[in-house]
């Protein structure tokens, strides 16, 4: 999901410099509407993904690493006192 999420803010805007190009002075009003409400939409739903998926303050992140020939994912775990 991370992945979409950076592809489409690198491309987004790229298109919509070519379609600016492309449109001149001509640009209808509707478009950068829609580009505004497009990018606030990408911004809101990076932002809930960052705060929903957000380790808490007292665990910490155990990296991904093998254990008897399986790989274990990435995960939070408790801290270590």
């Amino acid at each position: 999901m991370l992945v979409l999420a950076e592809i489409g803010l690198f491309l987004f805007p790229t298109a919509l410099y070519v379609a600016w190009l492309y449109a001149g002075n001509h640009t209808p009003r509707w478009a950068v509407w829609v580009t505004l409400g497009v990018t606030a939409v990408i911004a809101a739903g990076i932002i809930r993904f960052g705060i929903t998926n957000a380790i808490a303050p007292d665990a910490a992140y155990v990296p991904a690493h093998i254990e008897d020939g399986r790989i274990v994912p990435g995960h939070a775990a408790p801290k270590r006192r």
